[in-house]
């Protein structure tokens, strides 16, 4: 089976970098046409320049990165920096890019792309929030029909918030962009918090990445190190949890992940509850499911691929 053709819409963050090096480390089944960089965990500067330090660490130069949304669509940018610092990729010190930022809006790369692609044959993978995914379906409906699937890595139900009491970051940073994305019609799977906060970096689990001895291997390490301090105080857990790279694992094997295909509405207009996915996941409303919410993880499997994919760079 040839390798499935993915862009990967992306605001790094240390866990977004481990997803872009899992997909680069996975040629056989991914081709990674281009990353397309938002305004989320740190504003676009910073998101657009960790997208390609994170290329060059996977000895990947050649990848194309372009710059996308520097803002929501209609509300002020919502940042992480008490999450992953100032840079967004603090922990390890890595260098500075010489690959060049691509000419051109990352939107613009994203309509062309699918117009240029057989239909059905790209998956979008959103990592950050959905401004640039939701920009180019406004810009261009008939991207629509083209699109094989979305992919994505947020919300929450059962684990409820990580940035209000009922939104996860993601969402909450940019709810209209995820309302435009989940009414699209488009194939969606979700990796929300009730997933992702399964799938923690334990000791052992970074002791094994360090252990590789490249460079790939120990700047993981070196991310986890300084982000699960966050997570680990905010949750009492014994890691700190990788999001994003659920979203890569998901394409390389889906049977790490289980879940249902339900309603997910986006909660756009409540002080309350701003941002928050509305997961029908015991079908108590007539609304249609309109995307596969995961629910469970194979921690173990997910961590073992993404150890032996590291081992690759």
């Amino acid at each position: 089976m040839s390798p499935r053709k993915i862009i990967i819409d992306t605001d790094p963050g240390q866990d977004d970098a481990v997803a872009i090096l899992l997909a680069l480390a996975s040629p056989e089944e991914i081709e990674v046409l281009g990353i397309t960089a938002v305004a989320g965990n740190v504003p676009l500067p910073l998101t657009s320049k960790n997208a390609r330090i994170v290329c060059e660490l996977a000895g990947k130069p050649e990848v194309k990165v372009f710059a996308g949304c520097d803002a929501p669509l209609s509300r002020p940018l919502v940042t992480a920096e008490h999450v992953h610092g100032k840079t967004g990729l603090d922990g390890p010190d890595l260098p500075d890019p010489q690959m060049a930022l691509q000419d051109g809006h990352a939107v613009d790369f994203i309509i062309e792309t699918l117009r240029a692609e057989p239909a059905g044959t790209v998956t979008l993978c959103p990592l950050g929030p959905l401004t640039n995914v939701a920009t180019a379906l406004q810009k261009a409906p008939d991207i629509v029909d083209r699109i094989q699937e979305i992919v994505l890595m947020g919300g929450a139900y059962f684990e409820v918030g990580n940035i209000t009491p009922t939104a996860e970051f993601n969402i909450y940073v940019d709810p209209e962009a995820a309302d435009i994305v989940f009414k699209s019609g488009i194939r969606i799977t979700v990796m929300p918090l009730d997933v992702t906060h399964k799938a923690l970096v334990t000791k052992p689990r970074n002791d094994a990445f360090r252990a590789l001895g490249t460079a790939a291997g120990v700047a993981v390490a070196e991310m986890t190190d300084f982000f699960e301090r966050f997570d680990k105080e905010k949750y009492g857990s014994n890691g700190a949890p990788l999001h994003d790279p659920c979203v890569t694992a998901y394409l390389i094997n889906p049977d790490l992940f289980t879940g249902r295909h339900i309603n997910v509405e986006i909660e756009t207009a409540s002080e309350l509850t701003l941002g928050m996915t509305v997961a029908d996941w015991w079908g108590v409303t007539d609304r249609a499911p309109n995307a596969t919410f995961m629910g469970d993880i194979d921690a173990d499997g997910f961590f073992a691929l993404l150890t032996e994919r590291l081992a690759r760079l």
